[in-house]
């Protein structure tokens, strides 16, 4: 059985990184960074792309769940 604030703890940090992802891919921001001067390629392809990995990533550290703990 998992204690009480296990459980609260990891909403509440799902919940942040939803917030997080949510701001990374807001329209203005997205518009900085397609809008930064560019040499041979562009540079909101890889921003997204990223941005994306950094998301799943912390998305799978966050529910990963060892037996030590």
């Amino acid at each position: 059985m998992k204690p009480f604030g296990v459980k609260s703890r990891q909403t509440e940090r799902l919940m942040a990184l939803v917030a997080i992802a949510l701001l990374l891919f807001s329209p203005p921001l997205i518009i900085v960074v397609d809008r930064l001067p560019t040499f041979s390629v562009g540079w909101l392809p890889l921003y997204l792309f990223i941005v994306w990995a950094v998301v799943i990533g912390l998305t799978a550290w966050l529910m990963e769940r060892r037996s030590g703990r």
